[in-house]
């Protein structure tokens, strides 16, 4: 991907973006062996050769998504002081080094992305509280139609019965369907183990658009351009939505911002 020179040898951590543009002033870059010194010049980090005062800029790792299906009582980083089992036990066939993004509890299971795309990664999480995901639960016992419209006034979640045949058919305690924001997800336990029907077990199966699908339990698969396209529309819908939001409050005095 091009790129301007500053933001490359930034990132790659040589100095700082100011201190790399007066590199670039002072005719301190070379690219494929040709001095720059103008500070609009852009480079490919994958496939040209940038030279910073002498020293090589690393080849940029080349950006990798997947989608990993975390199995439960696996923690969801790369290590655990506590010894317990962890992603790093999932990932070793993974050719990039890539972390998760986001958090899935221990007990949890269902879909996790990992990357090395820092710029997407940072941008999930600034939008993580606002993104719709969607969860399948097992409660204790089973739901009424009564503790449905309470969960729908008190975590403003949408719950309904898994078809029978994902479900398990009659079950006591079979699986619901939730869609959700993250700080909702907290509001969900609390009123659910507060109606008496604590979950005992939390799967997720999809963020905005990316679907598990039928994935199997420890397996991964790379994320495809058009979800990742998909992924970041949604990400700005939802920062679309906040600055919306946040434009129509009134501030103190009761007077709305003029424009």
């Amino acid at each position: 991907m091009v790129e301007r020179l500053q933001k490359i040898i930034s990132r790659a951590g040589i100095a700082s973006r100011r201190h790399a543009e007066q590199l670039i002033e002072s005719g301190q870059v070379r690219v494929n062996g040709r001095v720059v010194s103008e500070l609009g010049e852009k480079a490919d980090a994958e496939r040209d050769r940038i030279e910073v005062a002498g020293r090589v800029v690393p080849a940029a790792a080349k950006r990798a998504s997947y989608i990993l299906h975390k199995p439960p009582r696996f923690v969801a980083t790369l290590s655990d002081p506590e010894g317990r089992a962890s992603l790093r036990e999932l990932l070793r066939a993974v050719p990039e080094r890539v972390y998760p993004v986001g958090r899935l509890d221990f007990a949890a299971s269902g879909l996790l992305l990992v990357t090395n795309n820092g710029e997407l990664a940072n941008q999930i999480l600034k939008a993580a509280d606002k993104l719709p995901q969607t969860y399948w639960i097992k409660v204790k016992g089973r739901l009424s139609e009564d503790d449905f419209a309470k969960l729908a006034s008190r975590a403003h979640a949408r719950v309904r019965l898994i078809p029978a045949a994902q479900s398990g058919g009659t079950a006591a305690n079979p699986w619901y369907e939730v869609k959700i924001a993250n700080p909702r997800r907290d509001l969900l336990r609390r009123a659910l183990f507060e109606a008496g029907h604590p979950v005992e077990k939390l799967h997720r199966t999809a963020l905005a658009n990316i679907d598990l699908g039928t994935l199997p339990e420890g397996a991964l698969r790379a994320l495809q351009p058009v979800e990742i396209r998909k992924l970041e529309a949604a990400i700005a819908r939802v920062n679309r939505s906040q600055v919306r939001h946040t434009s129509g409050k009134l501030p103190q005095d009761g007077k709305r911002n003029k424009k």
